[in-house]
């Protein structure tokens, strides 16, 4: 697949440059419990509605059953709590064409698990257990976030995302309210899989988006050689934001 272009934001609307430099700026001012909050919701389904997902379009403008997938060679799967219309959800819609398998809760899943009771974030130190045991994601609400039995999710290897803007239409723009799509995505490009993480993308018509919005951010996270300096490269990007809002005054 071809190299992606780097991410300008000055080649987007108007509008859609205001946005991202208002959620940039939240993120950067929120204090620790935000900011771990956001970390923790980069693995899962954002809803600010406990009744809907967070990630819901009509199904028939989403997807893109072009042929051409590359399939993982390790497991991919999702824990579903059904907090989310199973028509409207990524994960689902991956579920159904074969690219996630669903597990049941209380399943164990030895694998790359990305999951609030993470503590580390994913890194390309994780590319060997990735492919000798693969990924997966919990798909809830937000807004329901203490009814979700993350005991009940055995995780051989939880891990957080660090910093990246959603491209799904619901929170574009937003950071860290990514879609499933685009968090496992996250995990396949940081470990080294990047044409995986284009390929599940594909599926869905605003998908290569993401990776266009987060170009730079995926580069540097993919070349680090570790969690601790994927946070030092977000941090050092939000430093760089901050400084740049305290600049426009």
């Amino acid at each position: 697949m071809g190299k992606p272009k780097k991410f300008n934001r000055t080649s987007l609307p108007r509008k859609q440059q205001v946005r991202i430099r208002k959620d940039v700026n939240n993120y950067v001012a929120a204090d620790d419990d935000e900011l771990s909050k956001q970390l923790f919701g980069t693995s899962l389904n954002l809803s600010e509605e406990s009744g809907s997902s967070g990630e819901s379009e009509p199904e028939h403008s989403s997807f893109d059953d072009s042929p051409g997938t590359i399939s993982a060679a390790f497991p991919v799967a999702m824990w579903d709590v059904e907090q989310c219309d199973p028509k409207r959800c990524t994960g689902r819609k991956l579920a159904r064409h074969n690219l996630v398998k669903l597990l049941r809760l209380g399943q164990r899943f030895g694998g790359l698990v990305l999951t609030p009771v993470g503590e580390l974030c994913v890194s390309p130190k994780d590319r060997l257990t990735l492919i000798d045991h693969g990924a997966a994601v919990v798909d809830c609400s937000w807004a329901k976030l203490e009814e979700t039995p993350f005991g009940r999710m055995k995780a051989g290897y939880p891990r957080l995302l660090p910093y990246l803007v959603a491209a799904n239409p619901v929170n574009y723009g937003k950071p860290c309210k990514l879609s499933c799509v685009e968090a496992l995505a996250a995990v396949f490009y940081i470990c080294g899989f990047k044409d995986l993480a284009q390929s599940y993308l594909s599926k869905f018509k605003w998908g290569k988006t993401f990776i266009t919005l987060n170009f730079e951010l995926l580069e540097k996270y993919s070349s680090s050689s570790s969690s601790e300096e994927i946070l030092r490269i977000q941090n050092e990007y939000l430093a760089e934001a901050e400084e740049e809002k305290l600049h426009r005054g």
